[in-house]
């Protein structure tokens, strides 16, 4: 889709990020479950509902009280490998691990973070049932850093500890099923300033941050490992949390989408007020009953009987998936609000889907088109149409939208209609959106505010003592950026610097340089390129430790002739383990020519080709014959020119 263009200085475009990394540590954040063992199979269900608790300053947080109106049933898939009864909130937390407070300690002293003299647990709320305790355990680490960014500094306000989230299996209605298996793994998450001008630089950024994680070794890798929030807001609007998005070539469409939204959001204010809404007594939403005006609809999930058979082949069950009350059809007349409900938003989106999302996530009526509108009523019910016009006659500036399933949730969808409305007479209201790879988003939540933070009593605070940090300091890698320069200068490609860095050949790199006398350009090249060549053909040159990389570049800057083998002696090296690459090399003769090697050319010269070659096909001929004996042991240029002089290459008769 063709995206509208946008001065994102004239808008005022602003963002930050929180980018969320897990780390590579053995044991999750508050418990001795291992982190990282992934399962498919369950062999415990654990049912639970949520419900909200006061804050500190005895205030609700505005979020659990939306989590808690949706009714959810929530389900937890439990594999006794990977989960114990801390994570179900049936023992109090271990202590914190303390490996994992080192890598964020790390990740602190690559951004110039100011490290905090004490690290404090904290409870934070989350009642859509991803977290079976109701909240999720954190604590800041570090603050107030910085990274080099585009020729200037962009801020990080603070680094943090926590623990991951359950992974989502389904989510239907008023059923919500998470497999725990993720639940407890230690995250660092890196919260940047509202700096970000473009999204391009949101992109750049969360590349940049991602390297920073990567250099240190320490984090996990692959899908899920890493997932970025991002924040947004144009001048006039509010922040708006973009959730959960995997992967930096999502954001630009993302961020360029949320800010079209944004201002068109501005825009609708600005139209309401012009129609003269004001505050809440100036907007009501009229309920009409329709079931028994639509009951012979030929939309089948507006009569009784064909939602009926919708929800049974779906596998819907009342008290899990379905709400109470009998099935209804409701119109919700919109007086004064004519035109709103196609009113543009993000690109290829209307108000109407503003109002689909909320009513699909808090009412759990998520079954597509999850309302109807004139915008979007389906052709073959044209007659309908006119039925409902006439039925819910107003004024010309009237307008309505039709809901239909369980009364009670037909109460909650009506209510989260006035409530967008209501929203809508601000601009833009602050909230969490679902991301989409096609780069929209969905409304999730609204966004949590600061009454959702607690302390965690079950938890002591660890000092960070002087000689901990500077341990860690003296043990750090160099910074990404520093990498970079280096190795641009060297001749490294763009590209293949960010592979090093993201997938730890870096270290390798700088390992066998300092150690080995390695050519830093051939060292990138090998572990950013033919490495990844060999992968992709089978060769599980993961399989390979540090070390015995090291002795192979030993081997190869005493014996350079052996690169032209580099590929077979990789092989053997991943089947052949305990045997040293110098003794492998030995065991073949590489690296040593035989001294008779001319002769053996005189007697591979004596063989002819099967069929009439020029004299490019002769050399390479008898240029292929010549190397299957003498690779790794003669240099190819050698064996090139000696044939070049050849007359039975260059075909001439002897």
């Amino acid at each position: 889709m063709l995206q509208p263009t946008l001065d994102y200085e004239q808008v005022g475009l602003v963002a930050g990020l929180e980018v969320h990394q897990q780390l590579l540590t053995e044991r999750k954040m508050f418990c001795h479950c291992p982190a990282g063992l992934y399962t498919r199979e369950h062999d415990g269900v654990v049912l639970r509902h949520m419900r909200p608790t006061l804050s500190e300053l005895g205030e609700y947080d505005g979020t659990a009280l939306m989590e808690f109106k949706t009714r959810k049933n929530i389900i937890y898939l439990l594999h006794e490998s990977n989960v114990c009864t801390y994570e179900m909130d049936d023992t109090p937390p271990f202590l914190v691990n303390q490996q994992a407070l080192d890598v964020a300690i790390e990740q602190c002293l690559m951004l110039g973070c100011d490290i905090v003299d004490e690290v404090h647990i904290a409870r934070k709320q989350y009642l859509d049932g991803s977290i079976p305790t109701g909240f999720q355990r954190t604590a800041i680490v570090g603050v107030n850093g910085h990274l080099p960014f585009r020729g200037r500094q962009l801020g990080i306000t603070q680094v943090s500890v926590e623990e991951d989230s359950c992974r989502e299996v389904a989510d239907r209605g008023h059923l919500v099923v998470w497999r725990t298996d993720r639940l407890g793994m230690p995250l660092i998450e890196t919260v940047t300033e509202p700096e970000l001008r473009t999204p391009e630089e949101v992109a750049e950024a969360i590349m940049l941050i991602g390297l920073v994680c990567r250099s240190t070794g320490h984090v996990r890798t692959g899908l899920g490992a890493s997932r970025q929030d991002i924040n947004v807001s144009v001048r006039g609007g509010r922040r708006v949390e973009i959730k959960g998005v995997p992967q930096a070539g999502w954001a630009p469409a993302l961020v360029h989408g949320e800010a079209w939204r944004q201002v068109n959001l501005l825009g609708l204010r600005d139209e309401l007020v012009r129609r003269g809404f004001r505050g809440p007594d100036d907007l009501t939403v009229d309920r009409v009953d329709v079931t028994e005006l639509l009951a012979a609809s030929r939309v089948d999930y507006l009569r009784r009987e064909g939602w009926q058979k919708l929800i049974e082949a779906e596998g819907r069950r009342p008290g899990l998936e379905l709400g109470e009350g009998p099935f209804r059809v409701w119109a919700l007349r919109l007086p004064g609000l004519a035109g709103t409900l196609d009113w543009p938003t993000q690109p290829g989106y209307v108000f109407a889907s503003e109002l689909a999302g909320r009513v699909r996530v808090v009412s759990g009526l998520d079954l597509p088109p999850v309302l109807l509108y004139r915008g979007n009523w389906p052709s073959g019910a044209a007659g309908e149409l006119e039925l409902l016009n006439k039925r819910l006659a107003g004024g010309d500036g009237d307008d309505w939208v039709v809901v239909w399933g369980p009364e009670q949730d037909l109460h909650t969808a009506a209510g989260e209609v006035r409530l967008r409305y209501l929203d809508a007479l601000e601009g833009v209201p602050s909230e969490t959106r679902q991301a989409f790879a096609d780069g929209h988003t969905d409304f999730e939540r609204i966004l949590p505010g600061p009454d959702r933070m607690y302390p965690d009593t079950d938890s002591p605070p660890t000092c960070m003592t002087r000689e901990r940090v500077e341990a860690l300091r003296r043990a750090l890698p160099p910074p990404p950026w520093e990498r970079q320069r280096r190795y641009a200068e060297a001749g490294l490609a763009t590209k293949t610097i960010e592979y090093l860095i993201r997938r730890g050949g870096a270290a390798l790199v700088d390992r066998v340089v300092e150690r080995c006398g390695a050519d830093l350009r051939q060292a990138g090249i090998f572990f950013g390129e033919r490495l990844r060549g060999l992968a992709r053909r089978g060769v599980d040159v993961t399989a390979i430790a540090a070390d015995r990389w090291e002795q192979l570049f030993e081997l190869l800057v005493e014996q350079p002739l052996l690169w032209e083998v580099w590929a077979e002696l990789v092989r053997i090296m991943v089947e052949e383990r305990t045997s040293s690459p110098a003794d492998l090399a030995a065991a073949r003769e590489w690296g040593r020519p035989p001294p008779n090697w001319p002769e053996l050319l005189e007697r591979l010269l004596a063989r002819k080709p099967d069929h009439r070659l020029d004299e490019s096909g002769r050399w390479r001929f008898y240029m292929g014959l010549a190397m299957d004996e003498l690779r790794g042991r003669v240099a190819g240029a050698e064996v090139a020119a000696l044939l070049q002089e050849r007359p039975e290459v260059r075909g001439e008769v002897r």
